[in-house]
């Protein structure tokens, strides 16, 4: 039987899929702060798409023992690297938590998350758990609005923070853009990738600017 405020069920693994790349596996199952991590590959930036009141995903209000119709404080970003999302988060706290344990939350605005879990020390953290997502999750259709081609399945992970005993939901979604920059530094076909993250990074300013269609 799943304890409440597990990140871990039939779909979301402690272990990553033995089919993913090792630079996949090596991401999802990284501990500490993704926003530091991504931080070792360029300049990272915070674009908040939505702060709301709403109701968790199904496998959100199954993970934190939540009905169905739950209201929660949700935050959804795009972490950006040298203008390029790299990662779509999608973070959840019950509401009554967000005006409470967890209300600094509310007042990140641009900053990432990170500053707030990783500095205070009663803050604790579950396991990471990761899955491979298909367009039937909504979660890759928040990500796929993040990037100019429609992939065809990614990677997510996700984990849960608490804090005096208050839960706090992770869920990180990998863009493609994160392993063609790792290509393009560490693989065999640097050139190749390198233009591909360069059509990326031309696209990301387009839309920036309001160009892209």
């Amino acid at each position: 039987m799943l304890t409440p405020n597990d990140p871990i069920d039939a779909h979301w693994r402690v272990v990553p899929l033995a089919s993913l790349s090792d630079a996949q596996k090596d991401w999802l199952a990284r501990g500490g702060s993704l926003t530091a991590h991504l931080r070792t590959l360029g300049a990272v930036t915070v674009d908040v798409t939505r702060e709301a009141v709403d109701i968790p995903w199904p496998d959100e209000a199954r993970a934190l023992d939540l009905t169905p119709r739950t209201p929660v404080w949700l935050r959804e970003v795009a972490l950006k690297v040298d203008g390029v999302p790299f990662v779509v988060a999608h973070s959840i706290v019950p509401l009554a938590h967000s005006t409470g344990v967890w209300q600094s939350m509310r007042r990140l605005r641009a900053r990432p998350l990170a500053e707030l879990l990783y500095s205070d020390s009663s803050v604790s953290r579950s396991a990471l758990a990761s899955r491979r997502l298909t367009a039937r999750h909504p979660l890759h259709r928040l990500a796929s609005m993040q990037t100019n081609r429609q992939p065809h399945a990614l990677v997510a992970r996700r984990s849960v923070f608490k804090r005096h005993g208050a839960p706090l939901m992770v869920t990180e979604c990998m863009l493609d853009a994160l392993w063609i920059r790792l290509a393009a530094t560490h693989g065999p076909h640097r050139r190749e990738h390198a233009r591909s993250y360069e059509h990326l990074s031309s696209h990301a300013k387009r839309v920036a600017r309001g160009e892209a269609k």
